[in-house]
């Protein structure tokens, strides 16, 4: 018996190790798939993937790939594309609205449609002041598909926001987020600034610029337009020009390919300044000669001594701390008409009434 149990181990222990060898190839007789596998059934898709997928196929066919390039490069002769980004169908009538910053620079202009077509267009319009310009195309082969066109006056954080564009030259891409938040400011030059802009966490890289941002319904919202990002690359900071905005615009250059800058003539001292002074509004730095804020006594610091003249403090009695505040005030108000400013000086407050003008692009840095 003591002799026959090492050999019965011994005989388990090769059978174990022959069955651990040749499993890999019994499997493969046996269970290998050999033909297609049965589909098993998904179910209905989630409300909100249904909801993603609407919105796809509403916006995408209205979402453009827009190309600018200095000389014949668009005609295939010099060098190649400098610049890309995106745009939006606007109307019927071939004008694609996108970043002015897309095609800045640049003289000839190209937009590939979502059906393949690659069609010249020109500029007609630009407005570097809220980074928008509008392209006309030359005769299309098929019907244009203008974007629905929302509101961005009773937007609310948190609520869903999808974006479609052309980051990195990848045609057609759709991200989503939400709006993380509302009033944002975005500076176009050292003292020019839009207001009320969209932040969204909606992935946007380079190329997005100039795509729209959707709501669940649809509908556009805003104009993809920058990135918050060292790298350069999507960080969930990415800003979106309001759509109110953009409607306002667009039909300006559109009209008479320009867009009416609003404002009184005057160049103020930026935010910081006023921080720093502990002023809670517009220090005026100076006065524009001849200027509706001239003609209303306005006066800006002084020269000599350094003393500080007038602050805005409100428009119409809507309190302001930036140009860009003021400036979407004065724009509601409109050009022609009488604007009432709250001014302070030197302590003491007085309502001045001054007419709002078309400081055009010469006076961007003025308010």
């Amino acid at each position: 018996m003591s002799q026959r149990l090492p050999r019965i181990v011994l005989v388990w222990v090769l059978l174990l190790l022959t069955a651990w060898v040749i499993e890999p190839y019994v499997m493969v007789i046996w269970v290998a798939a050999r033909q297609p596998r049965v589909v098993t059934p998904r179910g209905d898709l989630d409300a909100f993937e249904r909801t993603t997928i609407d919105v796809f196929r509403q916006a995408s066919p209205s979402v453009v790939h827009v190309y600018a390039a200095g000389g014949r490069a668009l005609a295939g002769r010099g060098a190649a594309v400098l610049q890309t980004g995106s745009g939006v169908v606007w109307d019927g009538a071939g004008d694609i609205v996108t970043n002015h910053h897309v095609i800045n620079g640049q003289n000839q202009f190209g937009v590939r449609l979502t059906s393949g077509e690659m069609v010249r267009a020109r500029v007609i319009g630009v407005a570097p002041n809220y980074d928008l310009a509008v392209l006309r195309l030359e005769r299309t082969r098929a019907p244009l598909r203008p974007i629905t066109v929302g509101t961005s006056k009773d937007l609310q954080v948190g609520q869903a926001v999808f974006a479609i564009g052309n980051p990195y030259g990848l045609d057609q891409t759709l991200t989503n987020g939400i709006i993380s938040a509302l009033h944002r400011r975005l500076p176009e030059s050292p003292s020019v600034e839009i207001a009320d802009v969209i932040q969204t966490d909606a992935p946007i890289n380079p190329g997005n610029s100039g795509g729209p941002l959707i709501d669940s319904a649809g509908r556009m919202i805003g104009l993809n337009t920058a990135i918050l990002s060292e790298s350069g690359a999507s960080a969930g900071i990415g800003f979106a020009i309001p759509v109110d905005t953009v409607n306002r615009v667009a039909s300006q250059l559109i009209s008479t390919g320009s867009a009416p800058v609003p404002g009184i003539g005057i160049v103020s001292a930026g935010p910081a300044a006023a921080a720093q002074l502990g002023v809670d509004g517009i220090i005026i730095l100076r006065v524009v000669p001849g200027s509706p804020a001239a003609g209303a006594g306005l006066a800006g610091v002084d020269a000599q001594t350094g003393t500080v003249g007038d602050i805005i403090t409100a428009v119409n009695g809507k309190p302001v701390q930036t140009t860009a505040d003021m400036s979407a005030l004065l724009a509601d108000v409109g050009i022609g008409h009488d604007a009432t400013l709250t001014v302070e000086r030197d302590g003491h407050q007085r309502k001045v009434a001054v007419q709002v003008a078309d400081i055009g692009p010469s006076a961007r840095p003025a308010g």
